[in-house]
């Protein structure tokens, strides 16, 4: 197999190509051939420094994997081997999921992962394959934003702030179109407020035209606050909830949004999706229905992955960035 790898964890190293032994899965585990893999802002974060990337080495120097570091989440692909205690999956079958660092596991920036069979979920055959290698991370974020905290459900509203980045989209149109919420509102910059409406939202704020929790703020009180973007302030965020409201902060990894989650009444919390079966298939299943679309911006070859990563660190995407391995 062969994988777009660190050497090392050394600042500005670069992701170089290594040529690597194909594993054998153990009990549990399967093997897929990765057809398409999709490009996070976690990955280039654990390059850059910061929380996520001290995390990844403690995790990395007790957990393994040993030798070159390959990042990625997001895979979808086709399965080559089953471990003898796998169950639910047979070879040549589609499917989609992602890797996980602390179970020891090598990440998805390589042309073959072996994981754990409950991260992964089987892909119906009506979604692509470069769709899929770019929806889990985003998907199931969204998918727990919406379901897990304070689900959403007919009469219930939604505020989505960065409502046209990967997570926001999906979190628009999951609340909208699965969940049936009564309102949902997305903040965006002024360019992209027909793509938010697009996606089913009723109210779409240009965050340039006025302070954006004082424009949502008559729409309001809020069951469900994502905030996709950063920077809004968790006070002035919880002050727009409804009784039981959560505030949900995605990947909200710096020392000031951690320290909302431990600010009473305890209505904040920062989430990075987490994929398992059930919450992959929740999220197929939606966009196999069409209730779901995910946008791609850009395909490049798995290569081009340090292309992928300046693209993804501009913030101006409004799609995924997928690296084609196959």
């Amino acid at each position: 197999m062969y994988a777009m790898a660190l050497r090392s964890w050394k600042k500005g190293e670069p992701l170089t190509r290594v040529e690597l032994p194909t594993p054998e899965p153990r009990a549990r585990e399967v093997r897929v051939a990765v057809h398409a893999a999709g490009v996070n802002p976690v990955d280039w974060k654990m390059r850059a420094g910061g929380p996520l990337r001290l995390a990844a080495r403690v995790i990395r120097t007790f957990r393994g994997p040993r030798g070159p570091v390959i990042l990625g989440v997001d895979f979808a692909g086709v399965v080559e081997a089953v471990g003898a205690r796998a169950t639910g999956f047979t070879v040549g079958e589609r499917v989609y999921g992602g890797t996980n660092f602390s179970r020891g596991q090598h990440g998805s920036y390589a042309d073959t992962v072996v994981v754990r069979a409950d991260q992964l979920c089987p892909l119906p055959d009506n979604v692509p394959f470069d769709v899929a290698g770019g929806m889990t991370v985003i998907g199931v974020t969204a998918w727990m934003s919406m379901t897990e905290y304070r689900p959403i459900e007919p009469g219930r509203r939604a505020l989505v702030l960065g409502a046209s980045g990967g997570v926001g989209q999906l979190a628009v149109q999951i609340a909208k179109r699965v969940r049936n919420a009564d309102l949902v509102v997305g903040v965006c910059s002024a360019k992209n407020v027909e793509l938010v409406r697009g996606l089913g939202a009723d109210v779409a704020i240009d965050y340039a035209a006025g302070d954006p929790l004082e424009q949502a703020r008559e729409h309001g009180p809020f069951d469900v606050i994502v905030d996709c973007a950063g920077g809004y302030r968790g006070s002035r965020c919880r002050a727009l909830l409804a009784k039981g409201g959560r505030h949900v902060m995605v990947a909200g990894d710096s020392p000031g949004a951690m320290a909302q989650i431990f600010v009473p009444p305890f209505r904040s919390r920062s989430i990075l999706g987490t994929p398992t079966r059930k919450r992959l298939q929740a999220v197929a299943d939606a966009v196999a229905a069409g209730q779901v679309t995910v946008n791609i911006a850009e395909r490049l070859p798995l290569a081009d992955v340090e292309a992928a990563h300046a693209m993804s660190q501009t913030h101006r995407m409004t799609g995924k960035i997928v690296l084609l391995a196959r």
